[in-house]
């Protein structure tokens, strides 16, 4: 069975053996709706409209239109073009000339070389439960125009946003000696993070550096005076080890001495040489009593 009904001016032909054989409304034809359908029309026939009177206008205007319709980027530069707020179609345009209409397209230039920027001085609260005060610098640049334009409002200012965030992030999560030591680890971490977060915005963060890291006043002072202990520490250890070895090789020395009398005299003589040079001295020089051993029967006798 047929039913027809009246929608939107047109008749639309039901059939209920369809409807009863699904058992819900569900299953019945949809009513298409001429309005909704013709929305998308009427906007294309706009734009063609649009586009036509533009360039009509174009060719009464010429050649002084010639002068708004060619546009040029620089190498470093690229144009994303939108043609009554739709992103025409294709990659962005540049380097070099490019073609526009100026009633209905407007255009964007994006510049694609390496951009710099501080990371203002961020308080931070490290794992160990110091505070410092760290600041970096970040190295990025666009590689898709298109997302850069489309996808974030301002992309250089919710970069150094989301570097200032991340920076805090990354060094709460680690204690003062390892962002003191181990600033190259920090600095691949927050490349890392910024790198997957700024890509759907066409940006490469290329390169981040931490330029300097402050520490409290009575912080400083205690690890100056930790450090002065601990070279005061070493250096008593290094004089130690040293008057050991010196005692060592005195004791070798003395031991090949014992051995040997005469070296003891030579030794003796060299010492009386280098006294001599410095001052001019009376020298009293012992008579070595082995020389007087031949002479002890007769010295008995007497």
């Amino acid at each position: 069975m047929e039913l027809e009904s009246f929608n939107s001016g047109k008749y639309v032909k039901v059939n209920m053996t369809d409807i009863e054989a699904g058992g819900s409304r569900n299953n019945a034809p949809r009513m298409e709706n001429k309005y909704e359908e013709n929305q998308p029309h009427r906007s294309e026939l706009i734009e063609v409209i649009a586009t036509v009177a533009s360039v009509v206008f174009l060719v009464i205007t010429f050649p002084i239109s010639v002068f708004y319709c060619f546009k040029v980027v620089q190498e470093y530069e690229r144009a994303v073009i939108f043609r009554l707020g739709r992103l025409r179609a294709g990659n962005a345009r540049g380097p070099g000339i490019f073609f526009i209409i100026p009633c209905i397209d407007n255009y964007t230039k994006v510049d694609l070389r390496t951009v710099s920027f501080d990371v203002p001085p961020q308080e931070v609260l490290t794992k160990d439960h110091v505070t410092v005060s760290v600041d970096a610098v970040v190295y990025y640049c666009i590689q898709n125009p298109l997302h850069a334009v489309v996808n974030v409002t301002d992309y250089s200012h919710s970069t150094r946003l989301l570097a200032a965030t991340t920076l805090r992030n990354v060094l709460g999560t680690r204690n003062l000696s390892e962002i003191l030591s181990d600033r190259a680890a920090i600095t691949h971490t927050m490349q890392s993070q910024l790198d997957v977060a700024t890509d759907p915005w066409g940006i490469k963060v290329e390169r981040v550096e931490i330029k300097d890291v402050r520490l409290p006043t009575q912080l400083q002072r205690a690890m100056a005076a930790e450090a002065e202990a601990a070279r005061e520490a070493r250096a008593k250890v290094i004089a130690a080890e040293g008057e050991m070895k010196a005692s060592r090789a005195l004791k070798e020395a003395s031991d090949v001495i014992i051995e040997s009398p005469a070296a003891l005299q030579l030794r003796y003589l060299q010492t009386l040489n280098t006294i001599s040079a410095e001052k001019n001295s009376t020298i009293i020089f012992p008579l070595p009593i082995d020389l007087l051993q031949a002479f002890m029967p007769d010295l008995r006798k007497k």
